[in-house]
């Protein structure tokens, strides 16, 4: 496969995970200087690395949140925690991965990344059914 069509199929599947409106805005945000940037995040990040066999969408998912959490790259959290969410996360799944990140990379890294999720979720986040 070549490099356009790989940026074609990840442009697709990351519209997918984080809606046309966010990729838009994402991609422009830099103008014509992150261009080619962007062209590399299509093709190699979502084109090739996150189209592979071998692991789920969801793994790839809850493995950027806990990446990003650690790091502390909060806007790179936010727009991972929608993607999780649109790759059938749930939030178990979601609060364990932070509950991790508390007890190995210290409360701080994850008290942030909590009020996002808390903020994206909304009232589902406080559900007791959501809290295990």
């Amino acid at each position: 496969m070549d490099v356009e069509e790989l940026s074609a199929r990840g442009l697709k599947l990351r519209q997918k995970f984080f809606g046309e409106a966010d990729v838009e805005k994402r991609m422009q945000a830099a103008g014509e200087f992150g261009a080619p940037f962007q062209h590399i995040i299509n093709a190699y990040v979502y084109g090739d690395v996150w189209s592979r066999d071998g692991i789920s969408n969801e793994v790839r998912s809850l493995v950027m949140l806990a990446m990003t959490a650690a790091t502390g790259r909060t806007n790179e959290f936010r727009v991972h925690a929608k993607g999780a969410r649109a790759n059938g996360c749930t939030l178990p799944q979601i609060q364990n991965v932070l509950l991790l990140i508390a007890m190995y990379c210290g409360i701080p890294a994850a008290i942030e990344p909590h009020q996002i999720v808390a903020e994206i979720y909304g009232s589902d986040a406080t559900k007791p059914e959501n809290q295990k």
